[in-house]
């Protein structure tokens, strides 16, 4: 009976046995008080019928001889059926039963109502509490079914209906949940269109800027071939840009199903790498490796040499000629460590809440041709593997980006 866990139908119990109680106590005195009046009406009926009978002449000691007599006899039954005193009789008829039930009627009719009443107050209050509360919940759930969760059921006691206010609840944070999310993809879709238009706005006017000069210049060879060069380097970059922001745009709507498996460094910085390693030699640059080649790291290593390129590239433009990255690791009891390092011109105290921001620029980057996304996508695949990725840096003297990896992460080679 989980009902009776509920606090206003344990008092509603509770009331409802009281009033059996005083049932039972009132119909135990109406019987006492019936008996009672039965006695009176009878001892009234008795003393006038020998009152009579004295005042008739008959002697006393044959009315004590009569009142003492216990059996009838076929001559006192006619008699007193020819005075219409039998078992046919109408009892209201009866000086006795008349008596008796007017002694008793008021109290048993008065108590009986008395009874009623409260029975019907108690009732009638249980059932007003219970619709006050249902039209409360009814209020809560509508304002739901609007969007609107400021409100909450009251699940503050006990027992079934509370149960199914609980379980109310739940469903209202799952649909909470379920606009929230819907309002996260609707947000994060305008600003991803946002970011795209303002990002290839630039490369699209300069290719249409190169369109025109080439047009233009149809019979000198030289110009044709230099704005197909830099058109061609526009091209690249927007291809690079979309690439990249497709990929930030997967990881942060949860899409990608990273593929774990055990990665020697050696080999996921060889991937991470590679083409870098050309870069930095024309521009007169060098990469560092620092660590044991053969630690072991257990990632998806597709994406996570995505995140080493990224940070190694996003130090590679921000050294001059002649710096140097080092990209190194560490591996201890607890976790794996990693860091990109350069030596170049630092980020700003004021800048670094932001340079994990999408399209983020500070003013050191000056030139470079970044568009703001790599340190995002490292973020974003560090974490998405639940590793955690963090920055250091002294303005002027180079900045490192440390991903750390902890032990479940790890196999031991």
């Amino acid at each position: 009976m989980s009902f009776l866990h509920e606090k206003q139908s344990r008092q509603y119990m509770l009331f409802l046995c009281l009033v059996c109680v005083c049932i039972t106590g009132f119909f135990a005195l109406a019987c006492c008080l019936q008996a009672k009046g039965t006695q009176r009406a009878l001892l009234e009926r008795e003393r006038a019928i020998a009152s009579s009978l004295l005042s008739s002449g008959v002697s006393p000691m044959i009315v004590a001889q009569a009142y003492g007599n216990e059996e009838s006899t076929a001559e006192g039954i006619s008699f007193l059926e020819r005075a219409g005193l039998w078992e046919r009789s109408n009892p209201w008829l009866l000086w006795t039963v008349r008596r008796a039930t007017e002694i008793a009627f008021p109290f048993l009719m008065g108590g009986a109502c008395f009874l009623s009443a409260v029975l019907l107050a108690g009732t009638f209050l249980f059932l007003m509490k219970r619709e006050k509360l249902y039209q409360e919940a009814a209020q809560v759930i509508g304002e739901y079914a609007e969007g609107n969760f400021t409100h909450h059921l009251k699940r503050d006691q006990e027992g079934t209906l509370y149960q199914l206010f609980g379980a109310a609840e739940q469903l209202s944070k799952a649909l909470q949940a379920r606009g929230e999310t819907l309002l996260w993809a609707k947000e994060f879709l305008k600003e991803t269109v946002s970011d795209i238009s303002h990002q290839l706005k630039t490369p699209l006017s300069a290719l249409s800027m190169y369109t025109e000069i080439i047009l233009e210049e149809t019979d000198n060879p030289r110009t044709v071939q230099k704005f197909t060069r830099k058109s061609v380097q526009s091209l690249a970059r927007m291809e690079t840009l979309i690439g990249t922001l497709l990929k930030v745009m997967r990881l942060d709507a949860g899409s990608v199903l990273f593929e774990k498996r055990a990665c020697r460094m050696e080999s996921l910085l060889s991937d991470a790498l590679g083409q870098l390693y050309i870069r930095a030699e024309r521009e007169n640059k060098r990469i560092l490796q620092e660590g044991d080649p053969e630690a072991v790291l257990v990632c998806d290593p597709v994406w996570t040499a995505e995140a080493l390129s990224a940070l190694a590239k996003n130090a590679l433009d921000h050294i001059e000629a002649g710096g140097t990255v080092r990209i190194g690791w560490k591996r201890t009891r607890a976790m794996l460590r990693l860091w990109v390092a350069d030596d170049g011109c630092g980020i700003d105290p004021e800048d670094m809440p932001h340079i994990f921001k999408r399209f983020y620029r500070s003013k050191n980057s000056g030139d470079t041709q970044g568009a703001g996304l790599g340190l995002a996508l490292a973020k974003s695949i560090v974490e998405g593997q639940e590793g955690i990725l963090t920055a250091e840096s002294v303005p002027g003297e180079g900045a490192a980006f440390f991903i750390t990896f902890l032990k479940e992460e790890l196999l031991d080679a």
